[in-house]
């Protein structure tokens, strides 16, 4: 498994984030909507801002686990594999995979609290 180029923040308004990052990243989002807005650099690296309201499983803001790291996998086959050796290894588990408007993922804590979604573009059938 490799570390995703992808980070998460969840924000209360997407458009004004995005109003706020666009100058900062010198660059227009790629793909915009009202819950989640990404921009993606020259060299392919992403930057997600996503609605608070519409995350899954719901965020308290304040306990920690406000942004997620993201991990990309090849497949509904390696993320179901990644999952149960997650499991089984006693990993905090927030969201057995699931599948949303991107994908099948799955959503767990490190021992600080902070989100690790494993995630894979494809849907099972």
């Amino acid at each position: 498994m490799e570390l995703s180029n992808f980070s998460i923040l969840y924000v209360d308004n997407v458009f004004r984030s995005v109003d706020f990052y666009r100058p900062l990243l010198e660059r227009e989002p790629v793909e915009m909507s009202d819950g989640f807005a990404l921009f993606v650099s020259d060299v392919g690296n992403k930057f997600g801002l996503w609605a608070r309201s519409e995350v899954q499983p719901t965020v308290d803001a304040s306990q920690g686990g406000a942004m997620e790291v993201a991990f990309m996998l090849s497949g509904v086959s390696a993320l179901q594999a990644q999952y149960s050796k997650w499991q089984a290894l006693g990993v905090n588990i927030l969201q057995a995979p699931t599948e949303m408007d991107f994908g099948l993922t799955f959503t767990v804590t490190d021992l600080d609290g902070h989100r690790l979604r494993v995630f894979c573009y494809e849907k099972t059938e």
